[in-house]
């Protein structure tokens, strides 16, 4: 990945051999969810999970994916709040699979088929929309399950 990717204000978490970019405001549960997901895969309920970047993501297209890294001064880092700044085993590099915005303005209760999709970096990439103050694990679980996604094979592009 170039030096100059974008640095975008996001979280991302290795699930299977695809990556969740997590995007959303300051507050709005980022690192909670990749806590929260790093806890399911060690409780079984999913199959793998890894942090590969929190607060800040470098992502670049390359042959057509989406490849997200961690800003190198924060790389294996994670804010848990309440416990601060905390070190974590983290990947290097993952293919994004999935863009999970949080707070998102217009989320609905019933979204249009067209939310379900972003392009990012001029790739595709399904998109899932969480409405503010709605829990975020349930959604992306639910959402991994309905789309025919299982956790450890997030879409393939």
């Amino acid at each position: 990945m170039a030096a100059d990717a974008a640095t975008i204000h996001a979280s991302a978490v290795l699930l299977g051999r695809k990556a969740a970019l997590i995007r959303g405001p300051a507050g709005s549960g980022k690192s909670r969810l990749v806590w929260d997901l790093l806890l399911a895969a060690t409780q079984g309920v999913l199959p793998f999970a890894r942090l590969v970047a929190d607060d800040r993501a470098h992502v670049a297209a390359c042959a057509g994916r989406v490849l997200v890294r961690p800003a190198a001064e924060l790389a294996g880092l994670i804010e848990i709040r309440g416990l601060g700044i905390r070190r974590l085993p983290y990947e290097p590099l993952a293919a994004v699979g999935l863009v999970v915005d949080l707070a998102a303005e217009g989320a609905t209760r019933l979204p249009l088929p067209e939310a379900g999709n972003i392009i990012l970096e001029g790739v595709s990439l399904p998109r899932l929309v969480v409405a503010s103050g709605l829990p975020a694990l349930p959604m992306v679980a639910a959402f991994l399950g309905s789309a025919g996604m299982s956790a450890a094979e997030v879409k393939e592009n």
